[in-house]
């Protein structure tokens, strides 16, 4: 791919990803404090009822599961669309970077003549 043509592919992607991040960020509201699901002692006995149930893995598969869900609300919801932008448009340029392979079957046709040819030396 032209050089030129993969800056400004690039760029595109660039400038609407991080265009949606900036106006989701402005657009979303702050997440507004839960007291109750703030509540230190709440918090305590679910993570011991975790525990006891599933054990240590349960705990941390619950708490996973949780950061990951934040990601995709409100203003955290920004960054996840800004890290996603980046991450695409690298893999876009490093896989846009390859030429194109080469299949070995119309290699091979084209490098010997085609049947019924004369050779041109005999």
């Amino acid at each position: 791919m032209e050089r030129r043509k993969l800056n400004r592919i690039s760029a595109l992607l660039l400038l609407l990803g991080l265009g949606s991040a900036v106006a989701i960020f402005l657009l979303a509201k702050p997440e507004e404090d839960n007291e109750l699901l703030n509540d230190s002692r709440g918090a305590r006995r679910y993570h011991r009822e975790l525990r006891m149930i599933g054990g240590n893995a349960n705990l941390l598969s619950a708490q996973f599961r949780e950061w990951f869900d934040s990601l995709w609300h409100g203003q955290a919801l920004a960054g996840t669309v800004a890290v996603l932008t980046v991450g695409t448009t690298l893999v876009f340029r490093y896989v846009a970077t390859f030429p194109a392979a080469e299949d070995p079957a119309t290699t091979a046709a084209a490098a010997s003549p085609p049947p019924g040819a004369k050779d041109e030396a005999g």
